[in-house]
Protein backbone atom coordinates (compact mmCIF):
# COMPACT_ATOMS: atom_id res chain seq x y z
CA UNK A 1 0.00 0.00 0.00
CA UNK A 2 2.89 2.02 1.06
CA UNK A 3 4.59 1.49 -2.37
CA UNK A 4 1.47 2.09 -4.18
CA UNK A 5 1.04 5.94 -2.96
CA UNK A 6 4.33 6.85 -3.75
CA UNK A 7 4.23 5.24 -7.09
CA UNK A 8 1.06 7.68 -7.53
CA UNK A 9 3.06 10.22 -6.11
CA UNK A 10 5.77 9.78 -8.40
CA UNK A 11 3.74 10.17 -11.35
CA UNK A 12 1.71 13.24 -9.68
CA UNK A 13 5.03 14.82 -9.99
CA UNK A 14 6.03 13.76 -13.18
CA UNK A 15 2.89 14.29 -15.21
CA UNK A 16 3.23 18.16 -13.43
CA UNK A 17 6.48 18.50 -14.88
CA UNK A 18 5.74 17.43 -18.16
CA UNK A 19 2.75 19.75 -17.91
CA UNK A 20 4.85 23.02 -16.79
CA UNK A 21 7.31 21.99 -19.26
CA UNK A 22 4.97 22.98 -21.95
CA UNK A 23 4.17 26.15 -20.32
CA UNK A 24 4.89 29.01 -22.61
CA UNK A 25 5.32 32.72 -21.43
CA UNK A 26 3.18 35.18 -23.67
CA UNK A 27 3.89 38.85 -23.70
CA UNK A 28 0.43 40.57 -24.80
CA UNK A 29 0.01 43.89 -25.75
CA UNK A 30 -3.49 44.44 -26.53
CA UNK A 31 -6.65 47.28 -28.06
CA UNK A 32 -9.27 48.63 -25.36
CA UNK A 33 -12.74 48.42 -26.08
CA UNK A 34 -13.95 45.49 -27.89
CA UNK A 35 -11.12 44.29 -29.30
CA UNK A 36 -10.12 43.39 -25.76
CA UNK A 37 -13.46 41.31 -25.56
CA UNK A 38 -11.48 39.40 -28.49
CA UNK A 39 -8.03 39.16 -26.77
CA UNK A 40 -9.29 38.10 -23.20
CA UNK A 41 -10.88 35.19 -24.88
CA UNK A 42 -7.33 34.25 -26.35
CA UNK A 43 -5.62 34.76 -22.93
CA UNK A 44 -8.10 32.65 -21.36
CA UNK A 45 -7.76 29.83 -23.44
CA UNK A 46 -4.14 30.05 -23.06
CA UNK A 47 -3.92 30.37 -19.45
CA UNK A 48 -5.86 27.32 -19.24
CA UNK A 49 -3.00 25.80 -21.04
CA UNK A 50 -0.63 26.37 -18.52
CA UNK A 51 1.04 29.68 -19.96
CA UNK A 52 2.36 32.44 -18.54
CA UNK A 53 1.01 36.15 -19.27
CA UNK A 54 2.00 39.47 -18.70
CA UNK A 55 -0.52 42.23 -20.34
CA UNK A 56 0.81 45.73 -21.15
CA UNK A 57 -2.09 48.68 -20.17
CA UNK A 58 -2.48 52.21 -20.63
CA UNK A 59 -3.21 53.88 -17.31
CA UNK A 60 -6.45 55.18 -18.46
CA UNK A 61 -7.73 51.77 -19.94
CA UNK A 62 -11.52 51.46 -20.19
CA UNK A 63 -11.75 47.65 -19.92
CA UNK A 64 -8.35 45.55 -19.16
CA UNK A 65 -7.96 45.37 -15.34
CA UNK A 66 -4.50 46.08 -13.38
CA UNK A 67 -5.58 42.66 -11.70
CA UNK A 68 -6.65 39.61 -12.91
CA UNK A 69 -6.50 35.80 -12.29
CA UNK A 70 -5.45 35.23 -15.72
CA UNK A 71 -2.58 37.63 -16.36
CA UNK A 72 0.04 39.83 -14.90
CA UNK A 73 -0.19 43.37 -15.92
CA UNK A 74 2.41 46.00 -16.63
CA UNK A 75 0.58 49.58 -16.52
CA UNK A 76 2.09 52.72 -18.42
CA UNK A 77 0.74 56.08 -17.32
CA UNK A 78 -0.75 57.21 -20.79
CA UNK A 79 -2.33 60.66 -19.23
CA UNK A 80 -6.32 61.44 -19.17
CA UNK A 81 -7.92 60.52 -22.61
CA UNK A 82 -11.24 61.78 -23.37
CA UNK A 83 -13.83 59.03 -22.97
CA UNK A 84 -16.28 60.60 -24.29
CA UNK A 85 -15.28 61.31 -27.59
CA UNK A 86 -16.89 58.65 -29.34
CA UNK A 87 -20.21 59.51 -28.01
CA UNK A 88 -19.98 63.00 -29.11
CA UNK A 89 -18.89 61.34 -32.68
CA UNK A 90 -21.72 59.24 -32.98
CA UNK A 91 -24.27 61.64 -32.00
CA UNK A 92 -22.20 64.10 -34.57
CA UNK A 93 -22.73 61.51 -37.19
CA UNK A 94 -26.52 60.66 -36.63
CA UNK A 95 -27.18 64.28 -36.66
CA UNK A 96 -25.42 64.86 -39.75
CA UNK A 97 -27.32 61.73 -41.30
CA UNK A 98 -30.92 62.86 -39.91
CA UNK A 99 -30.51 66.56 -41.63
CA UNK A 100 -28.88 65.12 -44.69
CA UNK A 101 -26.00 64.34 -45.73
CA UNK A 102 -23.44 66.69 -47.84
CA UNK A 103 -20.13 66.08 -49.24
CA UNK A 104 -18.02 68.82 -47.03
CA UNK A 105 -20.56 68.16 -43.89
CA UNK A 106 -18.89 64.07 -44.23
CA UNK A 107 -15.70 65.53 -44.94
CA UNK A 108 -15.62 67.35 -41.67
CA UNK A 109 -16.63 64.34 -39.87
CA UNK A 110 -14.19 62.21 -41.95
CA UNK A 111 -11.06 65.13 -40.86
CA UNK A 112 -11.98 65.02 -37.14
CA UNK A 113 -12.33 61.13 -37.03
CA UNK A 114 -8.53 61.17 -38.90
CA UNK A 115 -7.64 63.83 -36.60
CA UNK A 116 -8.70 62.00 -33.47
CA UNK A 117 -6.79 58.51 -34.45
CA UNK A 118 -3.77 60.31 -35.25
CA UNK A 119 -3.90 61.40 -31.78
CA UNK A 120 -4.72 58.10 -29.85
CA UNK A 121 -1.19 56.73 -32.53
CA UNK A 122 0.33 59.26 -31.10
CA UNK A 123 -0.32 58.07 -27.51
CA UNK A 124 0.17 54.91 -28.33
CA UNK A 125 3.84 55.47 -29.35
CA UNK A 126 4.48 58.06 -26.21
CA UNK A 127 3.21 54.95 -24.45
CA UNK A 128 5.76 52.40 -26.40
CA UNK A 129 8.74 55.54 -25.79
CA UNK A 130 8.42 55.51 -21.91
CA UNK A 131 8.67 51.64 -21.75
CA UNK A 132 11.48 51.82 -23.73
CA UNK A 133 13.07 54.59 -22.01
CA UNK A 134 12.51 52.72 -18.83
CA UNK A 135 15.72 50.78 -18.28
CA UNK A 136 14.69 48.39 -15.10
CA UNK A 137 11.50 47.92 -17.22
CA UNK A 138 13.07 46.78 -20.04
CA UNK A 139 15.74 45.04 -18.66
CA UNK A 140 13.01 42.95 -16.62
CA UNK A 141 10.82 42.68 -20.13
CA UNK A 142 14.24 41.10 -21.34
CA UNK A 143 15.14 39.09 -18.26
CA UNK A 144 11.28 36.86 -18.23
CA UNK A 145 12.21 35.48 -21.70
CA UNK A 146 8.87 35.59 -22.71
CA UNK A 147 8.61 32.89 -25.98
CA UNK A 148 6.27 35.58 -28.52
CA UNK A 149 4.45 38.96 -28.12
CA UNK A 150 0.62 38.35 -29.21
CA UNK A 151 -0.87 41.92 -30.28
CA UNK A 152 -3.94 43.48 -32.02
CA UNK A 153 -1.97 45.64 -34.49
CA UNK A 154 -4.93 48.38 -34.73
CA UNK A 155 -2.31 50.29 -33.06
CA UNK A 156 1.53 49.51 -33.60
CA UNK A 157 3.07 49.07 -30.16
CA UNK A 158 3.15 45.69 -29.66
CA UNK A 159 4.62 45.53 -33.29
CA UNK A 160 7.51 47.83 -31.80
CA UNK A 161 7.61 46.22 -29.03
CA UNK A 162 8.30 43.06 -30.15
CA UNK A 163 10.50 44.21 -32.51
CA UNK A 164 13.04 45.27 -29.94
CA UNK A 165 13.02 42.16 -27.67
CA UNK A 166 13.45 40.27 -30.69
CA UNK A 167 10.08 38.22 -30.26
CA UNK A 168 8.13 36.12 -32.65
CA UNK A 169 4.83 38.09 -33.44
CA UNK A 170 1.34 36.98 -33.76
CA UNK A 171 -1.08 38.74 -34.77
CA UNK A 172 -5.23 38.87 -33.30
CA UNK A 173 -6.28 41.09 -36.09
CA UNK A 174 -9.14 42.26 -38.48
CA UNK A 175 -7.85 45.65 -38.76
CA UNK A 176 -4.30 47.36 -38.26
CA UNK A 177 -3.05 50.65 -38.14
CA UNK A 178 -2.97 51.08 -42.29
CA UNK A 179 -6.69 49.63 -42.64
CA UNK A 180 -8.17 46.03 -43.64
CA UNK A 181 -5.68 43.71 -42.72
CA UNK A 182 -5.52 41.35 -46.01
CA UNK A 183 -4.90 44.75 -47.61
CA UNK A 184 -1.87 44.57 -45.89
CA UNK A 185 -0.64 41.21 -46.30
CA UNK A 186 -2.26 38.92 -49.07
CA UNK A 187 -2.65 40.21 -53.04
CA UNK A 188 -5.50 41.87 -53.19
CA UNK A 189 -7.10 42.51 -56.69
CA UNK A 190 -8.86 45.43 -57.11
CA UNK A 191 -11.61 43.63 -59.56
CA UNK A 192 -12.96 41.73 -57.32
CA UNK A 193 -11.72 42.33 -54.01
CA UNK A 194 -14.12 45.33 -52.90
CA UNK A 195 -12.23 48.31 -50.80
CA UNK A 196 -13.72 48.55 -47.49
CA UNK A 197 -15.92 51.54 -46.47
CA UNK A 198 -17.77 51.19 -50.20
CA UNK A 199 -20.12 48.16 -49.31
CA UNK A 200 -19.18 46.59 -52.25
CA UNK A 201 -19.35 42.97 -53.40
CA UNK A 202 -16.99 40.77 -55.37
CA UNK A 203 -19.01 41.02 -57.90
CA UNK A 204 -18.99 45.08 -59.08
CA UNK A 205 -19.56 46.58 -62.60
CA UNK A 206 -17.15 48.47 -64.74
CA UNK A 207 -18.38 52.06 -62.93
CA UNK A 208 -17.81 50.28 -59.06
CA UNK A 209 -14.35 49.12 -60.05
CA UNK A 210 -13.57 52.33 -61.32
CA UNK A 211 -15.09 53.71 -58.00
CA UNK A 212 -13.01 51.21 -55.70
CA UNK A 213 -9.73 51.89 -57.73
CA UNK A 214 -10.37 55.32 -57.05
CA UNK A 215 -11.26 55.03 -53.08
CA UNK A 216 -8.14 52.81 -52.68
CA UNK A 217 -5.65 55.05 -53.89
CA UNK A 218 -7.14 57.96 -51.65
CA UNK A 219 -7.34 55.45 -48.73
CA UNK A 220 -3.78 54.35 -48.86
CA UNK A 221 -2.48 57.84 -48.85
CA UNK A 222 -4.54 58.98 -45.78
CA UNK A 223 -3.54 54.95 -44.17
CA UNK A 224 0.09 56.34 -44.50
CA UNK A 225 -0.63 59.43 -43.00
CA UNK A 226 -2.13 57.23 -39.79
CA UNK A 227 1.09 55.49 -39.81
CA UNK A 228 3.54 58.09 -40.01
CA UNK A 229 3.95 58.09 -36.16
CA UNK A 230 4.99 55.07 -35.87
CA UNK A 231 7.23 55.22 -38.76
CA UNK A 232 9.21 58.42 -37.24
CA UNK A 233 9.06 56.20 -33.90
CA UNK A 234 10.96 53.40 -35.92
CA UNK A 235 13.48 55.75 -37.15
CA UNK A 236 14.04 57.13 -34.19
CA UNK A 237 14.82 54.11 -31.83
CA UNK A 238 15.71 51.36 -34.59
CA UNK A 239 17.29 53.64 -37.33
CA UNK A 240 16.81 55.35 -41.09
CA UNK A 241 16.66 52.20 -42.51
CA UNK A 242 13.92 50.32 -40.58
CA UNK A 243 10.87 50.55 -42.17
CA UNK A 244 7.54 50.08 -39.84
CA UNK A 245 5.40 48.82 -42.78
CA UNK A 246 7.97 45.99 -43.02
CA UNK A 247 7.94 45.26 -39.21
CA UNK A 248 4.16 44.63 -39.22
CA UNK A 249 4.35 42.64 -42.17
CA UNK A 250 7.41 40.48 -40.94
CA UNK A 251 4.56 39.22 -38.30
CA UNK A 252 4.79 35.32 -38.05
CA UNK A 253 0.95 34.63 -37.65
CA UNK A 254 -1.94 36.62 -38.86
CA UNK A 255 -5.11 34.76 -36.85
CA UNK A 256 -7.44 36.77 -39.13
CA UNK A 257 -10.77 37.57 -36.83
CA UNK A 258 -13.26 36.12 -39.95
CA UNK A 259 -13.50 33.46 -41.98
CA UNK A 260 -14.89 32.53 -45.63
CA UNK A 261 -18.34 32.22 -44.21
CA UNK A 262 -18.36 36.09 -44.11
CA UNK A 263 -15.75 37.00 -46.31
CA UNK A 264 -16.12 36.91 -49.90
CA UNK A 265 -13.47 34.50 -51.33
CA UNK A 266 -10.29 36.22 -52.11
CA UNK A 267 -6.09 35.33 -52.04
CA UNK A 268 -4.97 34.81 -48.64
CA UNK A 269 -0.94 33.64 -47.64
CA UNK A 270 0.43 30.48 -45.83
CA UNK A 271 0.67 32.28 -42.53
CA UNK A 272 -3.21 33.83 -42.20
CA UNK A 273 -4.81 31.67 -40.10
CA UNK A 274 -8.93 32.06 -40.16
CA UNK A 275 -10.18 31.96 -36.72
CA UNK A 276 -13.76 33.66 -37.19
CA UNK A 277 -16.45 32.83 -34.75
CA UNK A 278 -13.27 31.78 -32.19
CA UNK A 279 -14.97 34.12 -29.50
CA UNK A 280 -18.45 32.14 -29.95
CA UNK A 281 -19.24 29.72 -28.04
CA UNK A 282 -22.49 27.30 -27.16
CA UNK A 283 -25.27 29.45 -24.56
CA UNK A 284 -25.97 28.98 -21.28
CA UNK A 285 -28.49 29.32 -18.87
CA UNK A 286 -30.20 32.99 -18.95
CA UNK A 287 -30.71 34.20 -15.30
CA UNK A 288 -33.79 33.67 -13.75
CA UNK A 289 -35.77 36.61 -14.26
CA UNK A 290 -34.57 37.39 -17.95
CA UNK A 291 -35.35 33.59 -18.71
CA UNK A 292 -38.95 34.24 -17.17
CA UNK A 293 -39.58 37.37 -19.50
CA UNK A 294 -38.02 34.86 -22.40
CA UNK A 295 -40.51 32.34 -22.12
CA UNK A 296 -43.49 34.94 -21.54
CA UNK A 297 -43.10 35.52 -25.55
CA UNK A 298 -44.86 32.35 -25.97
CA UNK A 299 -44.71 31.38 -29.96
CA UNK A 300 -43.80 34.78 -30.85
CA UNK A 301 -40.27 34.59 -29.80
CA UNK A 302 -37.83 37.45 -28.73
CA UNK A 303 -36.05 40.31 -30.69
CA UNK A 304 -32.79 41.38 -28.84
CA UNK A 305 -31.01 44.99 -29.83
CA UNK A 306 -27.79 45.88 -28.77
CA UNK A 307 -25.29 48.64 -30.04
CA UNK A 308 -22.29 46.65 -28.48
CA UNK A 309 -19.94 48.74 -26.19
CA UNK A 310 -19.15 52.23 -27.77
CA UNK A 311 -22.15 53.64 -28.86
CA UNK A 312 -24.49 52.51 -26.27
CA UNK A 313 -27.48 54.67 -27.25
CA UNK A 314 -28.70 56.77 -29.90
CA UNK A 315 -30.68 60.46 -30.13
CA UNK A 316 -33.55 60.90 -28.16
CA UNK A 317 -35.71 61.11 -31.54
CA UNK A 318 -34.48 57.93 -33.18
CA UNK A 319 -35.16 56.12 -29.32
CA UNK A 320 -38.58 56.86 -29.44
CA UNK A 321 -39.26 55.94 -32.79
CA UNK A 322 -37.39 52.32 -32.60
CA UNK A 323 -39.91 51.98 -29.32
CA UNK A 324 -42.55 52.93 -31.10
CA UNK A 325 -42.36 50.36 -33.60
CA UNK A 326 -41.35 47.43 -30.89
CA UNK A 327 -44.47 48.60 -29.09
CA UNK A 328 -46.68 47.49 -32.07
CA UNK A 329 -45.48 44.19 -32.61
CA UNK A 330 -46.23 40.60 -30.92
CA UNK A 331 -42.89 39.53 -29.53
CA UNK A 332 -41.26 40.73 -26.43
CA UNK A 333 -38.16 43.00 -27.24
CA UNK A 334 -34.67 42.91 -24.71
CA UNK A 335 -33.14 46.26 -25.60
CA UNK A 336 -29.41 47.02 -23.80
CA UNK A 337 -29.85 50.87 -23.71
CA UNK A 338 -28.24 53.24 -21.69
CA UNK A 339 -29.90 56.66 -22.49
CA UNK A 340 -32.79 58.00 -21.35
CA UNK A 341 -35.86 55.92 -21.02
CA UNK A 342 -38.26 56.46 -24.41
CA UNK A 343 -40.78 58.23 -23.52
CA UNK A 344 -43.65 55.78 -25.78
CA UNK A 345 -41.97 51.72 -24.76
CA UNK A 346 -43.99 49.61 -25.42
CA UNK A 347 -45.20 46.66 -22.06
CA UNK A 348 -43.00 44.46 -24.27
CA UNK A 349 -39.95 46.20 -24.07
CA UNK A 350 -37.50 45.20 -21.23
CA UNK A 351 -34.92 47.86 -21.25
CA UNK A 352 -31.46 46.73 -19.66
CA UNK A 353 -28.08 48.19 -18.87
CA UNK A 354 -26.23 45.01 -20.06
CA UNK A 355 -27.49 41.47 -21.60
CA UNK A 356 -25.31 38.49 -22.47
CA UNK A 357 -25.61 38.22 -25.91
CA UNK A 358 -24.53 35.24 -26.54
CA UNK A 359 -26.57 33.23 -24.41
CA UNK A 360 -29.59 35.28 -25.51
CA UNK A 361 -28.81 34.82 -29.32
CA UNK A 362 -28.48 30.81 -28.48
CA UNK A 363 -31.60 31.12 -26.62
CA UNK A 364 -34.15 29.18 -28.89
CA UNK A 365 -36.83 31.47 -28.65
CA UNK A 366 -34.71 34.18 -30.00
CA UNK A 367 -36.11 35.23 -33.62
CA UNK A 368 -34.12 38.37 -34.75
CA UNK A 369 -30.96 40.27 -33.91
CA UNK A 370 -30.84 44.45 -34.09
CA UNK A 371 -27.39 45.17 -34.11
CA UNK A 372 -24.97 48.10 -34.91
CA UNK A 373 -23.05 45.53 -36.94
CA UNK A 374 -19.42 45.12 -35.24
CA UNK A 375 -17.87 41.86 -36.29
CA UNK A 376 -18.82 40.67 -32.64
CA UNK A 377 -21.97 40.32 -32.97
CA UNK A 378 -22.39 39.99 -36.44
CA UNK A 379 -20.05 36.43 -36.00
CA UNK A 380 -22.05 35.12 -33.08
CA UNK A 381 -25.52 35.94 -34.85
CA UNK A 382 -23.79 33.44 -37.80
CA UNK A 383 -23.03 31.17 -34.78
CA UNK A 384 -26.18 30.92 -33.79
CA UNK A 385 -27.86 31.41 -37.05
CA UNK A 386 -29.66 34.27 -35.81
CA UNK A 387 -30.78 36.82 -38.59
CA UNK A 388 -29.85 40.59 -38.60
CA UNK A 389 -32.05 44.01 -38.57
CA UNK A 390 -28.96 46.53 -38.84
CA UNK A 391 -28.63 50.22 -38.10
CA UNK A 392 -24.79 50.80 -38.93
CA UNK A 393 -23.48 53.20 -37.00
CA UNK A 394 -19.72 54.09 -37.97
CA UNK A 395 -15.88 52.09 -38.87
CA UNK A 396 -16.48 48.82 -40.61
CA UNK A 397 -20.21 48.09 -39.21
CA UNK A 398 -21.98 49.41 -42.94
CA UNK A 399 -19.60 46.92 -44.27
CA UNK A 400 -20.24 44.63 -42.45
CA UNK A 401 -24.26 44.30 -42.62
CA UNK A 402 -23.63 44.72 -46.32
CA UNK A 403 -21.87 41.60 -46.39
CA UNK A 404 -24.63 40.09 -44.60
CA UNK A 405 -27.53 41.57 -46.60
CA UNK A 406 -25.77 40.29 -49.64
CA UNK A 407 -26.07 36.85 -48.29
CA UNK A 408 -29.52 37.29 -47.98
CA UNK A 409 -29.13 37.09 -43.70
CA UNK A 410 -29.95 41.06 -42.81
CA UNK A 411 -31.95 43.86 -43.83
CA UNK A 412 -30.54 47.03 -43.00
CA UNK A 413 -32.12 50.61 -41.93
CA UNK A 414 -30.81 53.27 -43.22
CA UNK A 415 -30.84 56.17 -39.26
CA UNK A 416 -30.58 58.79 -42.00
CA UNK A 417 -35.01 57.62 -42.75
CA UNK A 418 -35.23 55.68 -39.94
CA UNK A 419 -39.03 56.59 -38.25
CA UNK A 420 -41.21 53.66 -36.66
CA UNK A 421 -42.45 52.39 -39.68
CA UNK A 422 -39.61 52.37 -41.58
CA UNK A 423 -38.05 49.91 -39.08
CA UNK A 424 -41.09 48.51 -38.06
CA UNK A 425 -41.66 46.69 -41.79
CA UNK A 426 -37.77 46.20 -41.83
CA UNK A 427 -38.58 44.10 -38.45
CA UNK A 428 -41.38 42.36 -39.82
CA UNK A 429 -39.48 41.31 -43.05
CA UNK A 430 -36.68 39.64 -41.49
CA UNK A 431 -39.44 38.11 -38.75
CA UNK A 432 -41.96 36.90 -41.36
CA UNK A 433 -39.70 35.96 -44.24
CA UNK A 434 -38.75 32.72 -43.50
CA UNK A 435 -35.95 32.87 -46.09
CA UNK A 436 -33.91 35.09 -43.80
CA UNK A 437 -33.05 32.95 -41.00
CA UNK A 438 -32.74 30.06 -43.52
CA UNK A 439 -29.90 31.63 -45.25
CA UNK A 440 -28.34 32.74 -41.72
CA UNK A 441 -28.91 29.19 -40.18
CA UNK A 442 -27.06 27.87 -43.59
CA UNK A 443 -24.24 30.14 -42.88
CA UNK A 444 -24.14 28.83 -39.39
CA UNK A 445 -24.03 25.04 -40.38
CA UNK A 446 -20.87 26.18 -42.89
CA UNK A 447 -19.27 27.65 -39.79
CA UNK A 448 -19.85 24.96 -37.70
CA UNK A 449 -18.71 22.28 -40.17
CA UNK A 450 -14.90 22.55 -39.54
CA UNK A 451 -12.28 19.81 -38.72
CA UNK A 452 -11.55 22.03 -35.60
CA UNK A 453 -12.95 24.66 -33.50
CA UNK A 454 -11.70 28.51 -34.24
CA UNK A 455 -10.49 28.88 -30.91
CA UNK A 456 -8.50 25.70 -31.18
CA UNK A 457 -6.76 26.42 -34.31
CA UNK A 458 -5.92 29.73 -32.88
CA UNK A 459 -4.50 28.52 -29.90
CA UNK A 460 -2.27 25.60 -31.93
CA UNK A 461 -0.40 28.31 -33.93
CA UNK A 462 0.12 30.46 -30.90
CA UNK A 463 1.83 27.51 -29.83
CA UNK A 464 3.63 26.39 -32.84
CA UNK A 465 5.58 29.91 -32.68
CA UNK A 466 6.24 29.16 -29.32
CA UNK A 467 7.75 25.97 -30.04
CA UNK A 468 9.11 26.79 -32.99
CA UNK A 469 10.52 30.59 -32.19
CA UNK A 470 8.44 31.81 -35.31
CA UNK A 471 7.45 30.71 -38.75
CA UNK A 472 9.67 32.30 -40.96
CA UNK A 473 8.82 29.49 -43.47
CA UNK A 474 5.36 30.88 -44.47
CA UNK A 475 6.05 34.54 -44.56
CA UNK A 476 6.11 35.45 -48.36
CA UNK A 477 8.87 37.14 -50.29
CA UNK A 478 6.66 39.57 -52.08
CA UNK A 479 6.24 42.14 -49.45
CA UNK A 480 10.05 42.66 -49.80
CA UNK A 481 9.68 43.58 -53.49
CA UNK A 482 9.44 46.67 -55.05
CA UNK A 483 6.25 47.53 -56.72
CA UNK A 484 8.11 47.15 -59.80
CA UNK A 485 9.43 43.90 -59.03
CA UNK A 486 6.04 42.22 -57.83
CA UNK A 487 4.39 43.45 -60.80
CA UNK A 488 7.12 42.16 -63.24
CA UNK A 489 6.94 45.69 -64.71
CA UNK A 490 10.97 45.14 -65.06
CA UNK A 491 10.69 41.60 -67.15
CA UNK A 492 8.05 43.19 -69.27
CA UNK A 493 9.55 45.93 -70.05
CA UNK A 494 13.26 44.34 -70.89
CA UNK A 495 11.20 41.39 -72.77
CA UNK A 496 9.22 44.07 -75.13
CA UNK A 497 12.46 45.58 -75.17
CA UNK A 498 14.12 42.82 -76.46
CA UNK A 499 11.52 41.87 -79.00
CA UNK A 500 11.57 45.23 -80.72
CA UNK A 501 15.52 45.32 -80.37
CA UNK A 502 15.19 41.94 -82.74
CA UNK A 503 12.58 43.19 -85.01
CA UNK A 504 14.45 45.89 -85.58
CA UNK A 505 17.95 44.46 -86.44
CA UNK A 506 15.63 41.81 -88.81
CA UNK A 507 13.91 44.44 -90.06
CA UNK A 508 17.96 46.47 -90.50
CA UNK A 509 19.21 43.45 -91.74
CA UNK A 510 16.34 42.86 -94.71
CA UNK A 511 16.92 46.09 -95.41
CA UNK A 512 20.36 45.46 -96.09
CA UNK A 513 20.29 42.95 -98.33
CA UNK A 514 17.87 44.41 -100.12
CA UNK A 515 19.56 47.87 -101.06
CA UNK A 516 22.76 45.71 -101.68
CA UNK A 517 21.11 43.50 -103.98
CA UNK A 518 18.69 46.62 -105.73
CA UNK A 519 22.14 48.90 -105.79
CA UNK A 520 23.76 45.31 -108.19
CA UNK A 521 20.65 45.27 -110.20
CA UNK A 522 21.08 48.87 -110.69
CA UNK A 523 24.85 48.62 -112.24
CA UNK A 524 24.12 45.35 -114.21
CA UNK A 525 21.16 47.47 -116.47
Amino acid sequence: MKMHHSTLLSLFVLLSALSGCYGGKVLVVPVDGSHWINMKVLIVELHSKGHNITVVRGSNSWYIEEESLLYTSITVDTGEFDSDFWIMLLSRLLQIKRQGRSFWSEMEVAQEIYSKFSEVHQRICNMTAMIFENETLMNSLKDAAYDIVLTDPAFGGGVLLSHRLGLPLVFNVRWTVYGEAHFDIAPSPLSYIPVPGLQLTDKMTFSQRVMNVMTYMTLYKNSKYFGSPYQEFTQKYFGPDVDFFSLLQNADIWLMRNDFTFEYPRPTMPNVVYMGGFQCKPAKPLPDDLEKFVQSSGEHGVIIMTLGTVFGQLLSEINDEIAAAFAKLPQKVIWRHTGPRPSNLGNNTLIVDWLPQNDLLGHPQTKVFVAHGGTNGVQEAIYHGVPIVGLPLAFDQPDNLSRMQAKGTAKIVDLATLDRNVFLEALKEVLYNSSYRENMQRLSRLHHDQPMKPLDRAVFWIEFVMRNRGAPHLRTQSFRMSWIEYHCIDVILTLIATVFIFAFLIIYTIRYFCLILFRKKVKRE
